[in-house]
């Protein structure tokens, strides 16, 4: 382990609040992981897929602070009720309160090494004023606990104005009783273009407001010797529902009993897997679990009202109601663990996905705070509820289809170029990112068939299946690469593999070496576009050696670089298990376990990109116990090179699925001989419904390349 990451963990050990001794689980997570580099992970208090992540927050200063906290910097505006985790863009940052010395200051400077955090814990020593600060959270509310150690007058300042990111505020109010209580609103705009909070804020004592101007004002502590604590409750629906979420969620004062409660909320979520490993696998593994779960976030009262899509205010009490949608990152390996390890939740989100489909006319792409950001190409949302659908998730799966259906034909985002000439033209679209759009329209054509099929209605599946072909159409035989295709059939030249332009060239945060594999839902068929299997094999085997200048403009989403493999961005992600498909998962070993050792470390910088909402984790989750489900809709786990020893998923019927790696180590990474169930299986793959059904998959591991499922009817 680290030095560095080892103190921190220390640290958070010895500073836990009282009676609050970190679960057998939540002992392995350091939330400090992925703070520095580019993780732009949340650091602060919060409860598995909480609405409320409380914790500190700084100035924006640059694309690294899109959490709202960066590691190298030690300036704080307070503590913020929510925050986003892992994304590339900032907002939020709602309700901000800051203990102050004065009337007059703002911000309070701090030093890491006064920090400690744990799941659904997070503290910090101030000096400036001399103040111990200690958050911690249910789903809707925020708890804080501030202990001034000297005497004199102690203030606390609530911020209504500050922001994350791109986050704008244009409508704040708020109400103070005049002895403990304040009430009140911050709407904003930004990444979500209106973004609705109401809050609730209880005082243990009684506090006098003696300063107040637009957004702000600052309380004075009557009883400055005794700990003030603080309960938030939070709404998107009202000052009524924050009201009701504090009764529902927090009706007492008890911190230390509030911070067990989260630290055993999180400890049942990480012992839904359990592992053999060592230490430091555990670390990076349940610290991982941490990460993916810690959205989607719910976006209801305790009643069941949310706020929808179309702006008004509905009431839905048959489950959870969920936000914090980034599906162009999560389809590809969250989404499907959810379905795993969390079939109701996943079950919920799927109803969520349909709501919104029948709020705003279409399925979601990435949607926070009820809002359709629009971020990022393609119809993630289609393939999400595909896949939902396709493991018996989603109860009206008519209604699912339709939506599904309708979303594909809703014209915009370049989607009536794609249905009209079967891929879109660079001459026609003017936002660019053409090959990109088409092949993750054709990803998510493909789901709709897909669905269609399992339905019965086979006008709709044939339609669609076609749609999912259109891959083919961009694909350049001569070069073997994908590229950009104008209405005319010509190629966009000059052509560089290499070189990629952030959002401004025929990809999206890549370039032509790797989008030329995004096809997951045919692999097969992306084969049968190269001349031979050999040369699809030779050109994969080259993706992760060759070497290229990228160019100066090039997103800094592509990161963590072997060859030309970017495992820093999501489209990559698939693309290592290919080796399955044709008959080579023993060159896939290698690559898995370099990806796993060398990018998922215990540093500060421990990830090699930013989380994506747990996108990133997701994938080392399952990766280390050596599956994955490559294609999106539906399709059967890969299996690949497990780190960890054992692995034992809690499956919510109470069956439990174990992969057991026997004889596995650092040499010994290639599969020789797999059995489920005690049987044999000499296919490299197991479906979703085995899984589901609890068992054991064997797998003996050796140090040399074997000819376990090599041949063609053993492949996915």
């Amino acid at each position: 382990m680290k030095r560095h990451s080892l103190f921190c963990l220390v640290l958070l050990v010895a500073l836990l609040p009282l009676g609050a001794a970190a679960g057998e689980l939540t002992k392995y997570v350091n939330p400090r992981i992925g703070t520095g580099g580019h993780g732009h992970v949340f650091l602060g208090a919060n409860v598995p897929f909480g609405f409320v992540q409380l914790g500190p927050t700084e100035h924006t200063r640059g694309w690294d602070w899109c959490s709202g906290y960066h590691d190298s910097d030690n300036v704080l505006l307070g503590f913020s009720h929510t925050h986003l985790s892992g994304t590339g863009i900032g907002d939020l940052g709602d309700i901000t309160l800051l203990p102050v010395a004065s009337v007059e200051q703002d911000t309070a400077v701090f030093s890491h090494s006064d920090e400690a955090v744990r799941p659904g814990y997070y503290s910090v020593s101030l000096h400036n004023p001399e103040v111990s600060v200690e958050l911690t959270a249910t789903e809707r509310c925020g708890m804080h606990r501030y202990t001034f150690r000297k005497g004199g007058e102690a203030f606390i300042r609530l911020d209504l104005n500050t922001g994350i990111g791109w986050d704008s505020v244009y409508a704040t109010d708020f109400q103070f009783d005049g002895v403990s209580e304040v009430s009140g609103l911050r709407f904003s705009k930004g990444w979500a273009k209106d973004q609705k909070v109401y809050f609730s804020a209880l005082f243990s004592q009684p506090v006098k407001l003696v300063k107040s101007g637009r957004g702000y004002g600052v309380f004075l502590l009557t009883k400055p010797g005794e700990p003030l604590l603080v309960k938030v409750g939070l709404s998107a629906t009202g000052i009524d529902g924050a009201k009701g979420n504090l009764r529902a969620e927090l009706p007492g004062w008890d911190f230390d009993a509030t911070a067990r409660a989260a630290d055993e909320a999180w400890e049942k979520q990480l012992a839904k897997i359990s592992i053999s490993a060592s230490d430091e696998v555990k670390h990076i593994y349940y610290t991982a679990i941490y990460h993916a779960f810690n959205a989607p976030s719910i976006f209801n009262d305790a009643d069941g009202s949310y706020r929808g899509a179309d702006g008004q205010v509905h009431r839905d009490a048959s489950g959870n109601n969920y936000t914090t949608f980034s599906l162009w990152d999560t389809y590809r390996a969250e989404m499907p663990l959810l379905s795993v390890v969390e079939p109701k939740r996943a079950a919920d989100m799927g109803r969520t996905f349909l709501r919104i489909a029948d709020e705003q006319g279409r399925l979601p792409v990435w949607h926070l705070m009820g809002n359709e950001t629009d971020c990022m190409v393609g119809n993630p949302g289609v393939i999400a509820l595909a896949d939902m659908v396709l493991k018996g998730l989603v109860g009206d799966r008519q209604h699912a289809l339709e939506a599904m259906r309708t979303t594909m034909e809703t014209p915009g985002r370049g989607l009536e170029l794609f249905n009209q000439y079967g891929y879109i033209p660079t001459d026609l679209d003017p936002t660019h990112e053409t090959v990109a759009k088409t092949l993750e329209y054709a990803i998510a054509a493909n789901a709709v068939a897909r669905v269609a099929g399992s339905m019965g209605d086979k006008a709709t599946a044939a339609l669609y299946a076609q749609r999912g072909k259109a891959y083919q159409k961009l694909f350049d035989p001569q070069t073997q690469f994908m590229r950009g295709l104008s209405s005319q059939k010509q190629w966009r030249t000059p052509f560089n593999p290499f070189h990629a332009v952030h959002r401004m060239d025929d990809y999206t945060e890549g370039n032509a070496w790797q989008y030329t594999w995004l096809v997951p839902q045919d692999v097969h068929g992306l084969v049968k576009c190269f001349p031979s299997e050999k040369a699809f094999s030779i050109k994969l085997d080259s993706l992760f050696t060759v070497q290229g200048d990228l160019g100066a403009e090039a997103s800094p989403d592509i990161s963590g670089l072997i060859g030309q493999y970017a495992h820093g961005n999501e489209p990559s992600h698939h693309i290592i298990y290919m080796y399955n498909y044709i008959g080579k998962p023993y060159k896939a070993a290698p690559l898995l376990r370099k990806v796993m050792k060398e990018m998922y470390t215990t540093a500060i910088d421990g990830l090699c990109g930013n989380e994506d909402v747990g996108q990133m984790s997701a994938w080392y989750v399952l990766s280390a116990i050596g599956l994955y489900q490559v294609e999106p809709a539906g399709g059967p786990f890969v299996i690949g090179s497990p780190l960890v020893n054992k692995a034992t998923i809690r499956l919510e019927s109470g069956r439990t699925f174990t992969v057991e790696a026997q004889h596995n180590s650092d040499t010994n990474i290639y599969v020789q001989s797999a059995q489920l169930n005690g049987k044999p299986l000499n296919r490299s793959f197991i479906t979703y419904q085995q899984l589901m059904q609890g068992g054991t998959l064997t797998l003996v591991m050796g140090s040399k390349p074997s000819k376990w499922a090599t041949s063609k009817n053993q492949r996915p």
